[in-house]
């Protein structure tokens, strides 16, 4: 998982400035990643987790159904995305001798000239836009 798009996520769920103060400390902490190693990472948001961990929790119970739900669901949403992904976010950091960018800009840099090239020749059958990208990647790394 790459970090801009784990904090993207975080930021789609909580909004660019969120008025909780619980999750106005999530963003921080989630931009704080950049910055950092996994150690300090992880022990921020397990800090966080700590401190707000009753407020995570509250539950509101519908009139009409009966059931409960989460009272700040898209907060929860944010925490979880992080907790699920948490493990993924370093698997740069856990190889560094193989030299794995943070984020995946450059191989996202690559699928966009390989789309525009695909969209110049639209007309392609499915089998012979399969042999289209097999050679283009050949011939990219091949310089």
């Amino acid at each position: 998982m790459c970090q801009f798009h784990q904090l993207k996520i975080v930021q789609r769920h909580l909004a660019l400035r969120p008025e909780l103060p619980v999750s106005q400390e999530l963003i921080l902490i989630t931009k704080f990643m950049f910055k950092t190693d996994r150690e300090c990472f992880e022990g921020s948001f397990n800090e966080w987790v700590d401190k707000w961990s009753d407020f995570l929790k509250e539950r509101t119970v519908d009139n009409m159904t009966g059931k409960s739900y989460y009272k700040h669901k898209h907060l929860q949403s944010a925490y979880l995305s992080i907790k699920r992904n948490i493990v993924l976010l370093w698997t740069w950091y856990d190889y560094i001798e193989l030299k794995i960018p943070n984020t995946n800009n450059g191989i996202e840099g690559q699928f966009s000239d390989l789309k525009t090239k695909l969209r110049n020749h639209n007309g392609l059958k499915r089998s012979r836009k399969m042999v289209f990208i097999d050679e283009y990647f050949k011939r990219k790394f091949e310089m």
